[in-house]
Order: C-alpha cells, then structure tokens, then sequence
C-alpha cells in the first residue's frame, strides 16, 4: 500500500517552535538541515586503538565511544586502517565466516557498520555474531537518519521485505513506522534502501541514491564504513574520484591548530581527511606499510605523507590521549573548517 499519513500531524524538523513556553529541560530532538553540500569529512583510524583491550567488553566500548564522535560531528565516512605488522595480521577476515572478534579491523567495522544502521533493521541485517554480544553496551547515535515515529522527514532509511503489496506490483518497505510503504521497484527482499518521501499524502515514495540527503537537501545523513589494509590504502582506495584534496595527520610532533590554519585564513576543499594512529602514533602505522617502506617515507617523514601535520592537544596533562578523546578534541578544534564551508 502506498505510504499514507495525516498531513496536519506532520511534525516537521525544520519547523519553527515559537512558542515562547518551551520546556528546556528536554533535549531538542529534531535536526535542522544546513545547505545542500557536496564536500565531505573522512576520518582514518588505526586498528591498533583496540588491539590493547583486554576484553571484548572493553573493545565494544572503545568502538562505540569512536561511533558517537563520529556521529556527533557529522563524519561521512570512517576508514579503518591495519597498522600493525604484515606478519602479525589475520588472514581470515570474511564477515560470513569469520566466527572470532580477534581480527580488530573487521571487529571495527562490524560494530561502526552496526551502529550506524538504523536500530530497527539491524535485528534483521545483523544475525547473531561473537562481535555483537557485548552489543548492550554499546551507545544510541540518535543520527538523523535514526528518527523517531512521531518525526516526519523528506528522506528515510528502508528495507525490503518478503510478499507482495495488495496491488501485486512493487516492492513492500519497512521505514520504521508502524505502516509499511510501497515502492515502484522490484527489489530483493532485506535490501536497505534510502527513501525519497512524497509531499502528497498520496504519493509513491522513490527510492534515491545514499548521499542524496546531504547533496540535496544538506541532512547529515550517518557515515560510510571502509576498511584498508595499510596506511597508504587510506589515500589509493579513496570513494571518491579525484581523492582527498585535504589531509590532515595527528601526532604529538606536529604544529598547532591554530598555526596550521590561522584563524584569518579561508580554507577549501572537496573531500578532508583526518588521520589518527593508535597508541604508537602515525609513524608507527608508516613503518609497517610496504609501500611506503619502499619511499623511503617513515619516521619524521611520515608527516610528509599529509597537506598538514598537527598536534590536537599540546602540553597535555596525561601521558597519553587516547583515540576516542584525540578525535573528539581534534574534530572539535577543526569543525571551523567546514562550518564556514
């Protein structure tokens, strides 16, 4: 049946409440798309982050403490890098017959893809899996993309389902919702789509490419999961067709924000990516890249790989920063970027 809703309960997100008895005691729950934008924000990390939890509890939380930065500050896409060395990497790393958590990079990316699911389908996407067992603990991203029932938007998140809709023809969709939706096309069943909603109540919705939120209408619309088996992966294996023209690597040896890109300074770019290593650092994930071994590129010359080499934190009160707060500080010191985009 095609996708029905009374037009004057319609609670739109970008609505206005000018009521001037607002309860501010409750969190606002509706998001308010920017421009439509066709430039993005990547984010590397490196799967040694996880590689010094103990337990799996400790390495469900770690990921999802890096989810909800991403989620926070509105990443596109998250790469998630092997940094350790060639000889102590796991071969088996195929998700239907992978039966362990011991391969960090696959633990990642199960767990990020998880989260950034919209919760009402990953029962159905997700079956029972060792990585998923601490999955109580893991955090609500509450992203756009994620809304809630009495929320209506011009986009959704969908998935097929098995039989027919009453008309015999077209494909029936679970949006969340307590009402399924009916689309035109003919789609396997347990396919995620993302869904066009029609203005007329009577309308068909349509089903349109992933990033059209963003590129149309400006909705932070979650992040994208992809793996690389090294550091310079990161850059070779790049979505995007003409790569990264901003990349930005972290290290305590590299300058300040502030420095890097002075406050009076405009900066432009299409595509930005923010690298972390792990506990060891950058030139750590360097050394153990073939490929860059063959350049010549490790050590201080790691940072040569990158537009600019910053250090997020200077003076620092601990020893160490861990990944998830490294991310948090830098993402904060540099959202100025694409804000003014």
């Amino acid at each position: 049946m095609a996708f029905e809703h009374q037009s004057k309960k319609r609670r739109f997100d970008t609505d206005d409440n000018h009521n001037n008895n607002i309860d501010t005691f409750k969190p606002a729950t509706r998001f308010r798309p920017t421009v439509p934008r066709d430039w993005t924000v990547s984010v590397a990390v490196a799967t040694s982050i996880i590689t010094n939890c103990v337990t799996r509890e400790q390495r469900t939380t770690n990921a999802g403490c890096i989810a909800r930065a991403l989620a926070v500050f509105s990443v596109d896409e998250v790469v998630i890098y092997d940094d350790s060395p060639p000889s102590q990497r796991p071969h088996m790393v195929d998700q239907e017959s992978y039966t362990g958590d011991t391969d960090p990079a696959h633990f990642l990316e199960h767990i990020l893809t998880y989260l950034e699911t919209p919760p009402f389908m990953r029962k159905t996407l997700f079956p029972l899996h060792p990585n998923l067992r601490s999955q109580g603990l893991l955090p609500s991203l509450d992203m756009p993309h994620h809304p809630h029932k009495d929320e209506w938007l011009p986009y959704r998140e969908g998935m097929t389902l098995e039989g027919k809709p009453k008309s015999g023809k077209g494909t029936l969709v679970d949006i969340g919702m307590p009402d399924y939706v009916t689309i035109d096309e003919e789609i396997p069943p347990r396919t995620r789509l993302t869904l066009k909603m029609p203005d007329d109540p009577s309308g068909t919705p349509e089903p349109v490419h992933p990033a059209a939120p963003r590129t149309d209408s400006g909705y932070f619309w979650g992040y994208s999961v992809r793996k690389a088996k090294t550091l310079s992966d990161v850059f070779t294996q790049s979505p995007y067709e003409e790569g990264y023209d901003l990349s930005i690597g972290t290290s305590e040896r590299g300058v300040l924000i502030n420095r890097a890109f002075p406050p009076q300074k405009e900066v432009k770019f299409n595509h930005l990516l923010l690298v972390f290593g792990g506990p060891r650092g950058l030139e750590y994930a360097a050394m153990n890249d073939p490929e860059l071994e063959e350049l010549g590129i490790g050590g201080l010359r790691t940072k040569e790989l990158f537009d600019h080499w910053i250090n997020v934190l200077p003076n620092q009160g601990s020893r160490t920063i861990r990944t998830d707060e490294a991310m948090l500080i830098a993402l904060m010191g540099l959202r100025r970027l694409w804000d003014a985009s």
